[in-house]
């Protein structure tokens, strides 16, 4: 199977065109957001408008039938410009592409048009207080009452609940046979009675605001569920691949603003009449972070082939590989960023001190760095578990 990282013309084009949108818009407008505690409508609508937000979805539906090659191009570039949506992640890449593998006619009809023109939005819940990264310890239990169902539980750390028309809940029921549960992913539209969110304080700064949810005995008919009831966990693996693939794409993008931002002020900045970046302690740093970044976005592109090609278990290796490499490349980028301008890294001016709380959400989210690294050393390496 080809894995070319030489992208097409198409892909140039679109990644030329995402980019002169985040020009318009940048990091003074994303910080602007943040300030009046608002949500980046303007930029998220012309995005919708220009068909970039369902660009991975399928043409009947109204996307742009590409995938999340191109999806993650979109994040990526807007990451870069300084502007990036978070809610990409969710919407279309996890929620819009469960819907579209495995949703039935009736719910690619009522959600696939909206999420592709942004009319709609979606939030993706699986994280839990007593679970972390454990999807096998979700204790978010659906059970049948008729021919609807009540789910009970509890999440966390799930964003933009407060701005999406339903919530992608991951919960799992009783199987009749066996006793065991097993995964299962449903619809909760966000005024459901018994549906509850309160906001989480947090330290990081972003439009898009972190909740915890409790759902007490939450009726769902039962075309809440979606897809078959006996293929929960291959259908939540198909949506965390790409989950994988678009954080990546987020950290590459905020890496690459960074340096950029760095590399403006270092050839800008004279001291002795110099420029610092002519000096090997500016430029190497940099010139690595660029490397690690560039390395990183192969990986990116390669998960994104795999997946695209229908190859879910290629893509399960590639994707946590990319996340990672993206994840620690990032973090690399925008702490050599800020120690590049000193004192003025940390001004709000430059913009570049909110990126260090920024960055480390990619190694934490949605699977932290250890359990990919535990992911590699089994499946990969074939090393024994220690757990």
């Amino acid at each position: 199977m080809s894995t070319a990282v030489v992208e097409t013309e198409e892909h140039k084009a679109l990644r030329a065109a995402v980019a002169a949108l985040g020009k318009r818009y940048g990091r003074d407008y994303m910080a602007t957001v943040v300030r009046e505690g608002a949500h980046p409508d303007a930029l998220w609508a012309e995005a919708a408008k220009l068909g970039y937000l369902g660009v991975n979805l399928p043409e009947g539906y109204g996307g742009g039938g590409g995938g999340i090659a191109e999806l993650s191009i979109v994040l990526e570039e807007l990451g870069a410009a300084g502007c990036p949506l978070l809610m990409m992640v969710v919407s279309p890449a996890i929620c819009g592409t469960v819907i579209a593998r495995f949703g039935t006619d009736e719910q690619k009809a009522a959600w696939l048009p909206g999420l592709a023109d942004g009319s709609l939005t979606m939030a993706f819940g699986i994280t839990e207080p007593d679970a972390g990264s454990n999807s096998h310890r979700i204790t978010t239990t659906a059970r049948r009452d008729g021919d609807n169902w009540l789910l009970t539980g509890r999440k966390v750390f799930i964003s933009g609940v407060d701005i999406a028309d339903a919530t992608l809940i991951v919960g799992r029921t009783e199987d009749a046979r066996t006793g065991r549960l097993k995964p299962c992913l449903f619809i909760v539209p966000r005024d459901t009675p018994g549906f509850r969110r309160s906001q989480i304080d947090m330290e990081l700064q972003a439009p898009e605001k972190q909740f915890e949810l409790v759902l007490d005995d939450v009726r769902l008919p039962a075309e809440a569920l979606v897809g078959d009831e006996d293929a929960g966990l291959l259908q939540l693996f198909v949506g965390l691949n790409p989950e994988r693939v678009m954080t990546a794409a987020f950290a590459v993008g905020m890496g690459r603003y960074a340096v950029s931002r760095a590399v403006e002020y270092a050839k800008d900045r004279t001291v002795w009449k110099t420029p610092v970046g002519a000096h090997q302690a500016i430029a190497h740093p940099l010139a690595q972070a660029h490397i690690e970044l560039e390395l990183a976005r192969l990986m990116m592109q390669k998960a994104a082939h795999l997946y695209d090609a229908g190859d879910d278990l290629g893509a399960g290796e590639a994707a946590n590989m990319a996340k990672y490499a993206a994840a620690e490349a990032c973090v690399k980028a925008v702490d050599q960023a800020v120690h590049t301008l000193g004192g003025n890294g940390l001004t709000r001016e430059y913009g570049l001190a909110s990126l260090i709380t920024a960055a480390r959400v990619a190694r934490i989210a949605p699977v932290s760095r250890e359990m990919i690294l535990n992911f590699v050393s089994h499946q990969s390496l074939g090393l024994p578990k220690s757990y």
